[in-house]
């Protein structure tokens, strides 16, 4: 079995969406015309766990045409977009991911992409990783190395390198400033909204906004929300973050404080039971709950349902609960990712040099693999600024160079006033 998709007949429609995502991501279409020629992946075996949108197809069959074998599943059951999983297995992608997956089949296609034994791995939340280590550790043996996407997963992999249980060097591709600082703000930020509407339509301006977590991810939600006229409240538990929110204008309270006043809730935490029985119980009926941290646990669904009468699905992706004293609460996409499960995702064009940072990362794997520890490492400030450089070029847009004489005065500790 090379694939297992939900309808191979949605390919010409998937490739449509790829061939509009090739036209927003200039740097990877860049590197794919140089990579094509060098092949610095050939001999690779790369295995992938990551969301199967189309910008995720022009990662993929970039890393085919730079000479790797792919074989790849989805990182969340909700987030494949069947139409796109359908054009790389025409493609002749090895790929097993359909939207709508039970927790088993979200394994098993994952083991599936196993089987040939990668030498390389690329992952979104580390499910991949951690399915290696605690059921197929002896695959670490040929494993050179691996990336990661998201901030979930970094997290958690810096938790394993700590207790010593890393098999193998993973690069932090999420830890990056050309990911972080535009994927995770602006792409989370925009898509969130994104997703929301789509699943409500309603208008945004004038509501209150409540957005838990004010990391990278969580400023790109208030910041795009304050944009469309929201009254923005933030909830954190970093007093640093908390701050910051202040300092940018948005009201900072605990959750408990704000379930009484908050007309949307967004959980950008990474974090789980972020809102529970004891907000459900305080919420303003008609309030509308949903996450676009990684996994679905920052809602506790099952508070919800013990707290509900009655429920049922008025849109796609949004599902009413009738509680006992007639208040209704409305659930976005089940409590995902609502920008990749009820919307596309990230826009291509921050993914661009998301994508960009992951293919230099396993190439850099390749060459430099065996000589590294079994540590997460940060990606090169060089590979960073290549990639912010490639874009604005390719943007075109042009910037200042220091002479010699401005870097002789940078560095030199002697100089006063």
């Amino acid at each position: 079995m090379t694939y297992k998709i939900k309808n191979i007949n949605l390919a010409e429609e998937g490739r449509k969406k790829i061939e509009w995502a090739e036209s927003r991501m200039p740097v990877m279409m860049k590197l794919r015309e140089e990579f094509s020629k060098t092949k610095p992946l050939e001999g690779m075996r790369i295995a992938g766990c990551l969301h199967v949108t189309k910008e995720t197809a022009v990662l993929v069959e970039t890393l085919v045409l730079a000479g790797a074998e792919v074989s790849w599943s989805g990182c969340n059951p909700l987030s494949t977009k069947d139409d796109i999983a359908a054009a790389l297995a025409a493609n002749d992608i090895s790929i097993f991911a359909w939207h709508g997956m039970t927790t088993e089949e979200f394994y098993w296609a994952i083991d599936k992409t196993l089987e040939f034994k990668p030498t390389l791995t690329l992952d979104d939340g580390a499910d991949l990783i951690f399915r290696i280590h605690s059921e197929f550790p002896h695959l670490a043996e040929n494993i050179i190395g691996g990336t990661e996407e998201t901030t979930t997963g970094v997290h958690r992999l810096r938790a394993m390198e700590k207790a010593n249980k890393l098999l193998y060097p993973i690069i932090a591709v999420n830890d990056t400033p050309t990911k972080w600082q535009f994927d995770n703000v602006y792409g989370t930020g925009q898509s969130t909204i994104d997703g929301i509407l789509r699943a409500t339509n309603i208008l945004i301006a004038g509501k209150t906004f409540v957005v838990a977590g004010y990391g990278h991810c969580g400023r790109g939600v208030a910041k795009r929300a304050s944009g469309l006229g929201a009254n923005v409240i933030v909830t954190e538990v970093d007093p640093v973050e908390a701050l910051k929110a202040t300092l940018e204008g948005f009201r900072v309270m605990k959750m408990v404080d704000a379930a009484e006043i908050g007309d949307i809730f967004v959980t950008a935490t990474g974090m789980k039971d972020v809102i529970t029985k004891e907000h459900f119980e305080k919420m303003k009926d008609g309030a509308i709950i949903c996450n676009t941290g990684h996994y679905d646990v920052e809602i506790n669904i099952n508070h919800l349902e013990e707290l509900a009468v009655e429920k049922r699905e008025l849109r796609i992706n949004n599902e009413e609960y009738k509680l006992k004293d007639g208040r209704r609460l409305y659930l976005l996409a089940k409590g995902r990712l609502v920008n990749l499960a009820s919307a596309e995702g990230h826009p291509s064009e921050v993914m661009d040099m998301s994508f960009a940072n992951q293919l230099l990362s396993l190439i850099y794997l390749k060459e430099n693999g065996g000589n590294l520890k079994k540590k997460v490492y940060d990606v090169s400030e060089e590979q960073d600024k290549r990639v912010a450089s490639l874009k604005l070029k390719l943007m075109g847009y042009e910037i200042d160079e220091l002479t010699e004489e401005q870097k002789q005065y940078r560095d030199a500790f002697f100089e006063g006033t």
